[in-house]
């Protein structure tokens, strides 16, 4: 496992939410290998699938880039020393206009900047 301690980077989540997805970090880190990020990710995402219902994605590496479509308010990006965790529910479920419940993120690595 890995020892540090979790730091936002990027969120929309209330705050609960936020404490959740960092327990459950923590607790797919405990139970996988830290290099079994696919293990890491799904642990993650059953487990908001279970809380808050279907439709969560997570995403669980290091130095990755992303491009996501998004409802608002399910959102976290955050890491944990080198580890990276990226979680978010998309809006297939959502009955709002889609006005109303997408929020689009693009995100990539600080070293594209400098190209």
């Amino acid at each position: 496992m890995l020892e540090g301690k979790a730091v936002v980077r990027e969120t929309d989540m209330p705050h609960a939410m936020q404490s959740h997805a960092m327990e459950l970090a923590y607790k797919a880190l405990d139970l996988h290998e830290v290099s079994d990020c696919r293990s890491i990710a799904h642990h993650i995402k059953q487990k908001f699938d279970e809380a808050y219902g279907s439709a969560w994605h997570c995403v669980v590496g290091k130095n990755f880039g992303s491009c996501i479509t998004h409802l608002c308010g399910t959102f976290i990006f955050f890491h944990v020393e080198m580890m990276e965790f990226l979680i978010f529910k998309d809006g297939k479920d959502s009955t709002e206009s889609r006005e109303e419940a997408i929020g689009v993120l693009q995100m990539e690595s600080q070293d594209s900047d400098d190209a």
